[in-house]
């Protein structure tokens, strides 16, 4: 099973990687690997800085030994106290410069729990979200249309029920506010067996990147404004505010004593908290809360 998903995982990295380099046309990501010592782990970071496009892409790939599961996983799973583990997983986040271009993330992953004398316990999570700072209905549209596409081959239902846990997921309770208009979201993946979970997995990590890169390309030449710069670095601090106060992954990495750099590569560059920031009422950073940040079914999940 490990070794199935880890030459997919690596493969995925480095396409993504290569797609979004094409797309900047100014840097390239250097490869940062390491390794945890003691047989814990090791891991690629793939990291793109200062490009024409991207402020910051991080694309990292990981593979964590354990002897006990963290708190952040038990609490919801309690049969896995007491069991040793492996994760493995994709996880990225891209930062672009333009305010026109949306931030994405997307993560796909892998865990198998083991205690002598026991079945393990196996499961996949994942999914892909996007966190715009200008709104547009057909970019919205089309990012959850490649998010129905990536379901299609599987059960029916599939996007609807993973479109609203995402939805419920990347939501900041003490802002009343959506991270951004969503995705897909799955966790504890394995009804089915392990080839049809898998399988799964692997369409939602190839479809990524086929919904992002016709967004950037549409967007990054998009001029801006200053005023409109800084709205970005502010809305930035609602991501920081989400990944250091509910993110999972960033509680599991820091709580398994994961490599810190790797896991906070998810942190824009720059940023900027205002202190009673309050839009225009009817501007266009006005409609990003009012209207974009309000769960709603962009699509519908029963049509062809």
């Amino acid at each position: 099973m490990i070794e199935q998903v880890k030459s997919y995982l690596l493969s995925l990295q480095a396409d993504i990687c290569r797609q979004l380099e094409a797309v900047d046309g100014k840097e390239v990501f250097v490869k940062d690997k390491w390794e945890k010592g003691a047989g814990k782990g090791d891991g690629l970071s793939m990291v793109l800085t200062n490009g024409a496009v991207f402020e910051q892409a991080g694309v990292n790939y990981s593979i964590v030994y354990g002897e006990d599961m963290p708190a952040s996983a038990t609490s919801l799973r309690p049969e896995l106290a007491g069991r040793s583990f492996t994760a493995l997983g994709v996880s990225l986040v891209i930062h672009p410069r333009n305010p026109f271009v949306p931030t994405s993330h997307a993560n796909v992953r892998f865990f198998i729990a083991q205690k002598s004398g026991e079945e393990p316990i196996w499961w996949f999570g994942g999914g892909f979200d996007l966190t715009p700072y200008y709104g547009f209905d057909e970019d919205c549209i089309a990012w959850h249309q490649s998010a129905k596409e990536a379901c299609a081959p599987f059960a029916a239902g599939t996007y609807a029920k993973y479109k609203k846990w995402c939805d419920d997921y990347f939501y900041l309770k003490h802002r009343d506010e959506q991270r951004g208009i969503g995705g897909l979201f799955f966790d504890d993946l394995n009804a089915g067996g392990f080839d049809e979970c898998f399988a799964f997995m692997q369409s939602v990590g190839n479809s990524y990147i086929k919904a992002y890169k016709p967004i950037v390309q549409k967007r990054k030449n998009s001029k801006y404004s200053e005023n409109q710069r800084q709205f970005q670095l502010y809305r930035r601090g609602r991501y920081v505010e989400f990944n250091l106060i509910y993110d999972r992954g960033t509680l599991f990495g820091l709580q398994t004593g994961g490599r810190t750099e790797s896991i906070l590569m998810s942190l824009p560059p720059l940023v900027r908290w205002e202190y009673q920031y309050q839009p225009v009422p009817g501007s266009d950073e006005a409609k990003l809360v009012d209207y974009y940040l309000k769960p709603k079914e962009w699509i519908d999940a029963n049509k062809d």
